[in-house]
């Protein structure tokens, strides 16, 4: 893909590193706190362009230090931040636990993504028009992810959801426009109602999401790899194993490597080409600051 908008959220992340997560009502020693520009959708413009493709992003933030810096983090990388609103609103935040082994416990205020509508949308018509594919997730309200699918569908793009955070009863028309959905396990479990506890029932989960109406179904199941569902069969593709410091943004990290490589059919080597960066990602604290550029995942893997 050449040229890709990505349509979501934006938020500062207070990241607190921990040996483990303390029950309820127990207090923990953290071991550090930082504070790094996140988002799923801002992660996924700013991996996109990171791969060397042309990004666009639209978005809410508050007109605040911390929007600012989000806003000029993306331009950094070279996306195109014209699709960008300044909200009333705070800008959007999100409270990140990572535990002693790399896993992440997140909690999301939304604040200035909420102010992302139809007139924003129409307003950057125009982005739709040169996009190859349009990138969304389910951090903004989903009546425009709705819209967005249907604006892609009439105009011939394909459209692209990482279903985070996952949600209950969408409408059943909405998953025909969906031309690829990267849910993992836990995701594809509250997408579908249907247990994800083992390989036979994740298995069943896709087929379910599939028959739903989405055209391909790719599961990412960290250092297990990924599952492909497709109306030509099922296939299943390896992580890269490493030692996990943290798994934040690393799906947002494999979909933009995805999607950097993807030339509308062949997904394997793009699949592939997710897993390396995401395997990157995960060995560094933070989100857009673990995520590699192109170059460096092409020198590291350049023998594999």
């Amino acid at each position: 893909m050449n040229n890709v908008l990505v349509i979501g959220s934006l938020n500062m992340d207070f990241d607190v590193y921990t040996s483990r997560r303390p029950a309820a009502g127990e207090t923990v020693m953290g071991q550090s706190m930082k504070m790094v520009p996140g988002g799923k959708g801002a992660n996924q413009a700013y991996a996109l362009a990171r791969m060397k493709v042309k990004t666009s992003m639209i978005g809410a933030v508050g007109d605040d230090p911390f929007g600012r810096m989000l806003v000029q983090n993306l331009k950094t990388a070279g996306v195109n931040t014209s699709g960008i609103r300044l909200s009333d609103r705070e800008t959007g935040k999100a409270f990140i636990e990572i535990d002693g082994q790399g896993q992440n416990y997140i909690t999301v205020i939304a604040g200035a993504n909420h102010d992302l509508d139809e007139s924003l949308l129409l307003d950057h018509i125009d982005l739709f028009e040169q996009a190859d594919a349009v990138v969304m997730q389910l951090e903004i309200p989903f009546p425009i992810v709705q819209q967005a699918a249907k604006l892609c569908r009439q105009k011939g793009k394909l459209f692209i959801l990482d279903p985070a955070p996952a949600m209950r009863d969408i409408p059943a028309d909405f998953f025909p426009l969906v031309d690829i959905a990267k849910p993992n396990e836990t995701e594809l479990s509250v997408l579908t109602g249907m247990p994800t506890g083992s390989r036979e029932e994740i298995i069943r989960a896709a087929q379910k999401l599939h028959a739903l109406g989405v055209r391909n179904v790719m599961v990412t199941l960290g250092g297990q790899g990924t599952l492909l569902l497709q109306e030509s069969g099922m296939r299943e593709f390896p992580a890269y194993p490493v030692k996990a410091v943290d798994t934040t943004a690393a799906g947002d990290c494999f979909l933009a490597s995805f999607i950097s490589q993807f030339d509308g059919r062949d997904f394997a080597p793009a699949i592939d080409f997710g897993a390396k960066a995401a395997s990157i990602a995960v060995t560094r604290p933070g989100a857009q600051s673990s995520i590699p550029d192109y170059e460096e995942v092409r020198q590291k893997f350049s023998h594999s």
